[in-house]
């Protein structure tokens, strides 16, 4: 029988073993979403406290553990679905390569990891791991089918991985720079609504029947602008550095180009692989990183 067209295009092999499986389910590569826990420690510039880089390590690997455990169980939900989608289906649960008991026990064990990493820290940072695993279940469990709602979760969960970055390194977190995380990351859910919108005769997510692309292209379009504006007036309220205010082109093209190759290129459906993909993005936002970091140090 010929390889599958998904595993091909993720060069993933025809079998694995149990724990390629299982390593392959967690999906390492959505890890570099939590590294928005660090955020509270760049901008607070506390890059020297090597107490605080522990605590912020010990988040990150918290969070990295509690995603993987929701990856899981929506894996084991939508495995039905998965099957009939060009992509998902090359993943574990739904190719039948993950017994869907190995993959319930894995995410509980990995839930149980997060909360008890997190009870070290504090109990604040207990407070946002709990908060982070309930909405992570109410979303699994039907917010994601639900149009508006299921994108408004997903920033919500971007909004407490950098409360909890912040709370984990005991720094203050500016209210513009949750403001703009929250707003960058509803751009990207929609864009990913749209982007699997272009995916002809596929139906795997119920909320994509709530969406078009005549509402959500204006929609995208005024979430770029609204958050371009709340990141130039948190530059220009940052206690940090006034200098990040240099910054604002950067984080202009990138959105720019972001939404270029979303609506030329039907791109978006895989927001890191999109990042990886195209240089100038890439580029964009390693400098706007450089420079951030830069201007907390002058600050």
């Amino acid at each position: 029988m010929a390889e599958p067209l998904s595993a091909l295009v993720l060069g993933m092999p025809r079998t694995r073993t149990r724990l390629g499986a299982v390593l392959a389910a967690l999906r390492p590569r959505q890890w570099t979403k939590n590294l928005l826990l660090f955020a509270g420690l760049v901008f607070a510039a506390e890059l020297g406290d090597a107490d605080r880089w522990t605590s912020a390590i010990v988040a990150f690997v918290a969070y990295c553990a509690a995603s993987s455990a929701a990856y899981l169980l929506n894996d084991v939900r939508d495995a039905a679905s998965d099957r009939l989608h060009p992509v998902k289906c090359a993943r574990p649960v739904a190719r039948g390569d993950l017994t869907q008991g190995v993959a319930l026990t894995t995410a509980a064990a990995l839930a149980g990891t997060a909360l008890a990493l997190t009870a070290v820290l504090g109990a604040g940072s207990l407070a946002c791991m709990l908060a982070f695993l309930a909405l992570q279940l109410a979303y699994s469990l039907g917010l994601k089918a639900v149009e508006v709602v299921d994108v408004v979760t997903i920033a919500a969960l971007f909004v407490l991985r950098a409360a909890a970055g912040a709370i984990a390194v005991d720094v203050r977190i500016s209210p513009w720079l949750l403001l703009c995380t929250f707003l960058l990351a509803l751009f990207l859910a929609l864009a990913k609504r749209r982007a699997e919108l272009r995916l002809e005769g596929v139906r795997a997510r119920p909320a994509l029947a709530g969406y078009s692309t005549r509402v959500l292209d204006p929609l995208l379009g005024l979430v770029v602008a609204t958050t371009i504006a709340a990141y130039a007036a948190y530059t220009l309220t940052a206690h940090e550095s006034r200098w990040i205010a240099l910054t604002v082109p950067l984080v202009v093209f990138g959105l720019v180009r972001y939404l270029s190759l979303l609506r030329r290129r039907g791109l978006g459906e895989e927001p890191e692989a999109v990042l990886v993909a195209d240089l100038p993005l890439l580029l964009t936002v390693a400098v706007w990183a450089a420079a951030c970091a830069v201007a907390v140090a002058l600050g």
